[in-house]
């Protein structure tokens, strides 16, 4: 796709994969609107940090307010739906908050698209919905299964998405990622829960090291997205975007401490574990509809991302609490 003058609205924009995003449709020439949530203090999440920041419009807003949304979407003819709640842990002590955001905020983004006659909306999925893998690699084919209410949020986001192709004609795709992982990821995913420890000292604390994930760097994943809005035949289809590699989480302790050149110790902490039937024991991505059908592959592996996210926080380290466990 051409993206010189493309009018985008990225919701979520000032998390970590929205404000990617939105940074790549900058460089690319879009004409980029953020709807970042509301905050009294006037932030705009990552964007405040972002070298792009002047060259995009600001919305600050909620996407469960239905008025705000519609507002934001205005001419946009590419929509990247990416506002959520995301927090696992923290699904299990507010899960209502999660169907609000995850399935009205959904809602709203959708109803304003067939209103507004958008060109392609862009719904963001997890492997989450999954739950334990039943077969792997993991195909869109496979069976959803909500093991938290985080997935059971977003499962009925991706039904509603569903429901409103079927029902309407609303041009959507849903893009499915894996574990996404790189610079500006909050401490509530693995990843720089590992590397901030690693840097602050030698205990690691986590929760259950046995279950395997499927981690793709967040370029892969911004990549995948592109291609989702690009190609014509992507419209009412899912697609997962994943490395179609496993790793066990104490293996990935390992390797992250031999790349920064650290011994360190596991420790277990039980607020840490999630309840046992709750608990996603392997995620694995079949990535070959992205490959065929979008023409993309991930371009940076594991090791670079690590090498990448690494650098990053090490000199971010001041934006953690190494000692904290983030729910």
């Amino acid at each position: 796709m051409n993206w010189q003058g493309k009018r985008v609205l990225v919701t979520g924009a000032g998390g970590f994969i929205g404000s990617h995003l939105a940074e790549r449709l900058v460089v690319l020439g879009a004409k980029v609107r953020a709807l970042v949530h509301y905050r009294a203090d006037g932030s705009w999440g990552w964007l405040d940090q972002s070298p792009h920041r002047t060259q995009i419009e600001v919305v600050a807003g909620d996407i469960c307010d239905r008025d705000t949304v519609a507002m934001a979407m205005g001419d946009a003819e590419v929509v990247f739906h990416l506002a959520a709640l995301v927090a696992i842990p923290y699904s299990y002590q507010s899960p209502l908050s999660f169907i609000r955001t995850n399935v009205e905020g959904t809602l709203n983004v959708l109803q304003a698209a067939r209103q507004l006659g958008v060109q392609r909306v862009i719904h963001t999925s997890t492997s989450e919905v999954y739950g334990t893998a039943q077969f792997v690699p993991i195909s869109e084919k496979h069976p959803l299964h909500a093991q938290s209410p985080y997935a059971a949020s977003k499962i009925g986001a991706d039904k509603a998405v569903e429901a409103f192709h079927l029902s309407f004609g609303v041009p959507v795709v849903t893009i499915r990622p894996f574990n996404t992982f790189g610079p500006r990821q909050s401490a509530r995913a693995v990843v720089p829960t590992i590397i901030t420890q690693c840097l602050a000292g030698t205990q690691i604390r986590l929760g259950n090291v046995d279950p395997t994930r499927d981690l793709n760097y967040v370029a892969n994943t911004v990549d995948g997205f592109l291609q989702a809005a690009a190609v014509p035949e992507a419209v009412g289809r899912t697609v997962n975007l994943g490395s179609g590699r496993e790793i066990r989480i104490g293996d990935l302790v390992e390797l992250v401490a031999k790349m920064m050149g650290r011994s360190v110790e596991i420790v277990t902490e039980d607020a840490r574990v999630r309840p046992a039937t709750s608990e996603v024991d392997r995620l694995l991505a079949d990535n070959t509809l992205a490959k065929e059908l979008l023409g993309w592959k991930p371009a940076v592996s594991l090791e670079e991302g690590l090498g990448l996210t690494v650098e990053w926080i090490r000199k971010h380290l001041d934006r953690y609490r190494p000692g904290t466990y983030a729910v």
